[in-house]
């Protein structure tokens, strides 16, 4: 038994080299016949060309924020480049359903890709030679890389630059659905605030016409002019400033709370605008949502089939499994005459 195993360790070291020697012809021709075999197969493969875009996402969304708002003093960056998390909406918008139909059907991929039109596994097939061909990263410096594979060069590159475009118009119209609603709200509550203030001017201003104008001032001089005539018993004079008093004492107290109401709302009036303005720019205008660093171009010189590298691991693979099929054999026909 000791023998056995130290045979056993024996060939796993020193003797390793010694069985390559002795099986070198075998393992050469097993070796050059793979090499030969995956360098022809390789000229099987359809050569494939990349095109990639590189962009850099935005650091705001809201155009009114960027160029409009300016509560806190500071206004945001229209020109900053996006981080990590506007990196990863970019991301998810380029894998969504919207982009890849509109690639779909824009360049007709089910026939480029050959799929059957009547099989009923056309959308998975679709769908697989979609996402082979067509991929999206975050590059370490947060920018979104965009890579088109195929086999047309002017094609990938054609598709790469227009994922770029749709990434503008998917984001925007997504967000548009969301502004547009909010700019109805602001607006309808605008619309209702100029009504109420119209409303409350035209109240007001119909009181000034029965003379009206400065309750507190006005009532001041009355009485100050009352008690002179009561003092002269000018009855006349009297009559006419008690029907002034009258008026003052009847329509006085609704003047003052109009008069501190359109004060108060005139103090709003450029809070709700300045809103209103923020949500009609952000429902209505567009920004581009991008930095593009470099647009898709025709490939000169194809991507894959990388032919060198197909033949060295086919023949690699290949020298290997035929060692361990080696010695397998060998191993199987020690332990025959072992028996014998």
């Amino acid at each position: 038994m000791t023998e056995i195993n130290k045979n056993n360790t024996d060939f796993n070291s020193t003797n390793f080299f010694i069985f390559l020697w002795n099986w070198r012809k075998v393992l050469l021709i097993i070796t050059l016949s793979s090499a030969i075999l995956s360098g022809g197969a390789s000229f099987l493969i359809t050569p494939k060309y990349k095109s990639t875009v590189i962009l850099f996402p935005t650091s705001s969304n809201s155009i009114s924020k960027a160029l409009l708002s300016n509560n806190d003093g500071t206004k945001a960056d229209i020109l900053e480049f996006g981080e990590e998390e506007q990196a990863e909406q970019l991301l998810q918008i380029l894998h969504s359903c919207k982009i890849k139909d509109i690639i779909i059907e824009r360049f007709n991929l089910v026939k480029h890709y050959d799929i059957d039109e009547n099989s009923k596994f056309k959308n998975t097939y679709l769908t697989e030679e979609y996402n082979d061909n067509i991929s999206f990263k975050r590059t370490e410096f947060m920018a979104v890389e965009i890579s088109v594979l195929d086999k047309d060069p002017q094609m990938a590159a054609d598709i790469a630059n227009t994922i770029s475009n749709l990434l503008d118009s998917t984001k925007n119209a997504m967000q548009k659905e969301r502004a547009k609603r909010g700019f109805e709200i602001v607006k309808t509550s605008y619309e209702s605030f100029v009504r109420e203030t119209n409303a409350l001017e035209d109240s007001l201003r119909s009181i000034r016409q029965k003379g009206i104008n400065d309750y507190e001032t006005q009532a001041e001089m009355i009485n100050q002019e009352l008690a002179i005539q009561i003092g002269k018993g000018n009855k006349q004079a009297i009559d006419r400033l008690k029907a002034k008093s009258d008026t003052l004492s009847k329509y006085g107290g609704k003047y003052v709370a109009l008069r501190n109401i359109l004060k108060y709302n005139a103090e709003q009036y450029s809070i709700i605008k300045a809103k209103y303005e923020e949500a009609k720019v952000d429902a209505e205008e567009y920004i581009p949502q991008k930095f593009v660093v470099d647009n898709a171009y025709k490939a000169e010189k194809k991507t894959t089939p990388v032919r060198w590298l197909i033949v060295l691991v086919s023949s690699f693979s290949a020298f290997m499994l035929s060692i361990l099929v080696l010695i397998f054999i060998e191993n199987i026909y020690k332990k025959s005459i072992q028996k014998n």
